[in-house]
């Protein structure tokens, strides 16, 4: 069981020609944490990744892991294991010598190096793979080879970049909740990279958000969900209605609905509103007409007009939503959860 060891990242400043990568970014990661970073395409999470790992350098800032600056250490002598996007495993190999190699260059004995692989293999699941070549596996199995040699040489720290967008839908919630047990079992400092908004709320003990090089927010799953702190944060991590809004003191007034405004919403604009907060009513009398219902399983999007021509997405239970059909009259109310306000424009 690995202890966990604590990750600063101080400041960081890196630059592409014109292009800022990465602005002032400071991150703290707390021994045995996982913090995913998260953020769209070209907002500087990999960066961020790639300068921990000591594989690009930052033209200013600072990198320290368990307290000793590595700023201007070889990535060969930081101590990390990696997972990357392609597999990245040796073809020639046998999934056992795959998982020993780190060990190997470390100067580790056969016996030593056999023992670990085992115990690597058994915890992925893959003991039974050992003998077998890396053509053999499949895409998932694949990467639990990579994370297991990742694992083999007890890291200091454990970097996922983007592990998991090579694999098609079933098999990636599979393998994320299984990284996360494992995680959670080794113990090591994890810093997980994707682009995935799902991906990121299941499996972090935090999430920074990412944007232009900046770290937006950085909280629980729960909290960055439920409380954003920018509007963009409110716009990128899941869905949210954009109503008409005014804030009198510390309360949105929203669809004549009195509801609790997060800190930093504007005075006037629009609330964005998540739409499980979204209440449906059948009433023949309401001010809202069904125009689509979308089946997701156990639960409905429902898109509703008013009368004004504002679009309204509900979610509810697809149990709930049955009784709807398209064209029925129905009355929206909105729950007391705390939205954030920002400008209309």
């Amino acid at each position: 069981m690995n202890t966990g060891t604590p990750v600063q990242l101080v400041d960081l400043e890196r630059s592409y020609g014109g292009v800022r990568a990465l602005d002032g970014l400071t991150l703290d990661i707390s021994p045995g944490e996982m913090v995913v970073l998260l953020g769209p395409s070209g907002c500087g999470k990999t960066t961020a990744l790639r300068i921990l790992a000591g594989l690009e350098q930052a033209n200013s800032g600072q990198v320290r892991v368990g307290g000793a600056d590595l700023t201007n250490t070889s990535a060969n002598k930081r101590d990390m294991g990696m997972v990357f996007q392609a597999y990245s495993l040796f073809p020639h190999l046998t999934v056992a010598e795959n998982v020993a190699f780190g060990l190997k260059l470390h100067g580790r004995s056969l016996a030593v190096r056999t023992k670990r692989a085992q115990e690597m293999l058994e915890l992925v699941g893959l003991v039974q793979q050992g003998d077998r070549y890396p053509v053999q596996l499949s895409g998932g199995q694949q990467q639990r080879v990579a994370l297991a040699r990742a694992l083999a040489i007890e890291p200091a720290v454990l970097l996922l970049d983007e592990p998991l967008s090579a694999l098609d839908a079933k098999v990636r919630v599979q393998l994320r909740d299984e990284i996360r047990r494992i995680q959670l079992e080794v113990g090591t400092t994890t810093l997980f990279v994707t682009h995935d908004q799902e991906e990121a709320l299941a499996v972090a003990d935090r999430v920074g958000v990412m944007n232009a090089g900046r770290l937006e927010q950085i909280a629980t799953p729960t909290e960055l969900y439920s409380s954003p702190a920018t509007p963009f944060v409110a716009e990128f991590v899941g869905l949210s209605n954009r109503l008409p809004a005014a804030v009198d003191g510390d309360v949105a007034v929203v669809m004549g609905n009195r509801i609790p405004a997060l800190p930093g919403s504007a005075r006037a604009g629009v609330a964005l509103v998540r739409p499980e907060s979204v209440r449906l009513v059948a009433d023949k009398l309401g001010a809202a007409t069904v125009t689509t219902i979308a089946f997701l399983g156990a639960l409905s999007r429902v898109t509703c007009t008013l009368d004004d021509g504002t679009t309204v997405l509900g979610q509810l239970g697809s149990s709930d939503a049955i009784a709807l059909t398209l064209g029925d009259r129905v009355r929206l109310d909105l729950a007391t959860t705390p939205v954030l306000v920002v400008p209309a424009a």
